[in-house]
């Protein structure tokens, strides 16, 4: 955006804005491809399970059609990843309550209102808030299938590994997530 002459800056549009987010014709994935996205922090035990399983993923070998993306805790690259993709993926540690280990196998568009946009920051923009901003952000290039599957943790405490319930459970989920390439 170029300044007015006096030296104040304008504030873009957010249609503007949207237009300069997706000027990068590379960012986006070919037809058909998956992309699977692992959240969460490393240094925080289970917190560690989805860019844990990405690299799991990795290591096992991926079909070309697949994209693997460790999300950190970047929510707002997480839009961006998503961008083009038939199918998306997010993977992400949960605390519920519920008995470490459960799986939680949630369809996208159940958590593309969850939580409201209103009032966040960038420090605050999390995964499910991705989901509802690259629904408006990527308009046509937003994944027609997106599904999420969350590992209730049992410890978050820095430096510890994963757990024994979480680290089966992040197996299960890949063998899932490994089932939905070999059916495609």
């Amino acid at each position: 955006m170029t300044p007015p002459g006096n030296g104040a800056t304008r504030r873009p549009s957010l249609e503007e804005a949207r237009r300069v987010a997706l000027d990068d014709s590379l960012s986006a994935h070919p037809r058909g491809q998956i992309v699977v996205i692992g959240c969460g922090n490393l240094l925080r035990g289970d917190d560690a399970v989805g860019p844990t399983l990405v690299r799991h993923l990795w290591e096992q070998g991926v079909p070309d059609r697949v994209t693997l993306v460790d999300g950190g805790t970047a929510g707002m690259d997480v839009a961006f990843k998503m961008r083009g993709a038939e199918r998306v993926v997010i993977v992400d540690a949960a605390a519920t309550g519920a008995e470490p280990g459960t799986i939680y196998r949630v369809p996208g568009e159940e958590l593309e209102d969850l939580p409201a946009l209103d009032g966040i920051h960038t420090h605050q923009f999390r995964w499910d808030h991705a989901l509802s901003f690259g629904r408006w952000l990527l308009a046509d290039e937003y994944p027609a299938d997106i599904v999420v599957y969350l590992i209730e943790v049992a410890s978050t405490a820095p430096g510890a590994p994963l757990t024994h319930a979480v680290a089966s459970a992040m197996d299960a989920v890949g063998a899932m997530i490994r089932e939905s390439w070999d059916a495609t």
